[in-house]
């Protein structure tokens, strides 16, 4: 998964800002000593992935919906959405948004015109509800259930609305927990030790992905490679470097951290870091601003800001082993065009990733890379975990508490209160 030469990457991305190696030295000694705090931890997400005992039920409700149902439509909003989002990127194609047998929805919004425009689309014949909040109580995914129950029940025969729905929370007294129970839906559960943007390696991400046709033992089995390796690696783990060039750079003033895939299917991995990074560590005035790029899409939107705008960014750049594949560029004997005539369409994006690259750094912008030989269910895990790491480690560094959101949920109150105020109103 890793860059073969990660610590001169990190070291050299230190470089380019100006920053000694001594000093990145030091910032790699206290993210050591942050992860042997974490090791010692055990926390829930770790373990969770080192035990495979919850796997066969996801295994075999996953071959239960694929059996019966055409069309998947997961409600959820964060990491109830963006995990399996994310992993099933893996599966589907990035324009059709089609793969294999079963179509796979994702909503996390409230748009009117959005859901009204899905609710008349779908035949809910062969329509399953894949309903995900941890707590239970998130407004908008009630607001969903409530909706597509409400069409649902127009829409089947009596009493068989129930079987169409499954409902991902926590095992407590909440909204959507009773729901289920009143009209009998099947309910699984979202373990309550892991917050919903670390759930992506539960059964939340794992079993869309495993909907979707994926082999989810190997996603866990990259998740564990990350792990075992953090574990005998200590400070020259990536995930230890990463978090100490991080912390580093913002305490330098690169306050925003651009992820830069060179690949579609990475794209909605890059929207599911920027979820776990801003609210984990966007607290207490301190932060560090994530920012998804996607080459070659963002050299024509962003990359002119990169290289010539202000120096307050560092760049993780996702590069993908692509000579040689995909279709032939064929234009005949127009001398202007030699330089793409005969050439695989792979051969022209990694020209220009590399090219993205060694421009970054001719400009003295800090930049590490990632390079992966292969896409597959193992390297997803991998990155996953580590950047899951990378995150909680960042944190420590900057003294937070990486799993809480305390502002949000201040903004959910207040729309709560919004809307009780309007209820007043028309009373």
């Amino acid at each position: 998964m890793y860059n073969h030469d990660f610590s001169r990457a990190m070291s050299q991305a230190a470089g380019n800002n100006g920053i000694s190696d001594p000093v990145f030295r030091r910032a790699l000694q206290r993210a050591g000593e942050a992860a042997v705090t974490l090791a010692a931890d055990k926390l829930a997400v770790i373990e969770r992935c080192l035990n495979h005992s919850d796997l066969p039920l996801i295994e075999q409700t996953a071959k239960e919906i694929t059996g019966r149902f055409s069309t998947v439509v997961v409600c959820g909003m964060g990491g109830s959405t963006l995990s399996g989002k994310m992993l099933c990127s893996l599966a589907h194609n990035p324009v059709t948004g089609l793969s294999g047998k079963v179509k796979l929805l994702f909503v996390d919004n409230i748009d009117p015109a959005s859901i009204e425009t899905l609710t008349a689309s779908l035949d809910f014949s062969s329509t399953l509800f894949l309903m995900i909040s941890k707590s239970g109580g998130t407004a908008e995914t009630l607001a969903h259930m409530a909706i597509f129950w409400d069409a649902a029940g127009k829409a089947l025969p009596a009493k068989t609305a129930q079987e169409h729905f499954i409902v991902i929370t926590e095992r407590t007294d909440n909204p959507l927990a009773r729901i289920a129970a009143k009209h009998g839906i099947k309910q699984l559960e979202h373990q309550n030790n892991i917050g919903g943007r670390y759930a992506a390696l539960t059964l939340v991400g794992l079993l869309p992905a495993a909907i979707a046709g994926l082999d989810i033992r190997a996603i866990r089995k990259g998740a564990v490679n990350v792990i075992e390796h953090f574990s005998r690696a200590g400070g020259d783990a990536p995930a230890v470097q990463g978090a100490a060039l991080c912390h580093m750079m913002a305490e330098q003033g690169k306050g925003i951290s651009v992820m830069y895939p060179y690949c579609d299917r990475l794209w909605n991995f890059a929207l599911w870091h920027r979820q776990i990074w801003a609210e984990s560590l966007g607290k207490q005035g301190k932060g560090i601003t994530p920012a998804p790029a996607l080459g070659s899409v963002d050299q024509h939107s962003q990359l002119q800001l990169y290289l010539d705008g202000p120096r307050d960014k560092f760049f993780t750049m996702l590069m993908l082993e692509q000579q040689n594949k995909g279709p032939v560029i064929k234009f005949g004997d127009d001398p202007a065009l030699s330089y793409l005539d005969g050439h695989a369409l792979g051969n022209l994006i990694d020209a220009h990733q590399l090219a993205t690259m060694e421009t970054l750094t001719q400009k003295q912008c800090p930049v590490r890379v990632f390079s992966l030989k292969t896409l597959d269910e193992t390297a997803l895990g991998e990155l996953t975990m580590h950047f899951m790491l990378e995150t909680i480690l960042t944190g420590r560094l900057m003294q937070i508490d990486p799993f809480d959101q305390p502002a949000v949920e201040d903004g959910k109150k207040l729309a709560m209160a919004r809307l009780k105020e309007q209820n007043n109103l028309v009373a």
